[in-house]
């Protein structure tokens, strides 16, 4: 089977990550695969921000954690030591759609690195605070910018989990 084919079927949302930073190295390659995606018109309209400063990551956590509405001291990250936040031009009309790709691409490159990966969503939440916006402002990031998710990334603690069964009836040909 094609390789690439054969990532997309065996990747998984990982909840329940160990500790270790993955490599940067690795991380590099999984930014650099975003980077890559598909864009509508060629634009180009997302960004990444990586977070691998544990007491940055801890912040945004709690932050996420309140925004969804659950009990203090849940990690919606599941542990994972680096959060790559995908974030995409506000006035871009393709904004979601481009920074979708953007996510897909580096959660299928952490799966072939042997890292696992969890879409995480409210980082729209979180970028339309003004603490937020002086985040990117501290890091050179100008412009407007709409969250469109966090990619959690790191070494899974446990198996990879089992797939789903496929659902019948989901694909037609009109020939």
């Amino acid at each position: 089977m094609n390789e690439v084919i054969k990532a997309m079927k065996e990747r998984r949302s990982i909840r329940r990550f160990r500790p270790e930073m993955p490599k940067k190295e690795d991380l590099d390659q999984i930014i650099e695969a975003g980077l890559y995606a598909a864009s509508a018109r060629g634009e180009q309209s997302a960004i990444i921000v990586a977070v691998t400063n544990r007491e940055l990551r801890d912040k945004i956590s709690v932050d996420n954690c309140r925004i969804g509405g659950w009990d203090k001291g849940f990690d919606p990250f599941y542990g994972a030591p680096a959060i790559l936040i995908v974030l995409a031009d506000r006035n871009w009309a393709n904004r979601v759609y481009d920074g979708s790709l953007v996510m897909g691409n580096m959660m299928l490159a952490a799966h072939s690195l042997g890292l696992g990966s969890i879409w995480i969503h409210r980082a729209r939440e979180e970028f339309e605070t003004d603490e937020y916006k002086q985040l990117l402002a501290r890091l050179g990031v100008g412009g407007e910018w709409e969250g469109i998710g966090h990619c959690a990334v790191g070494y899974r603690d446990g198996e990879l989990p089992r797939p789903a069964p496929r659902k019948e009836k989901r694909f037609f040909y009109a020939e």
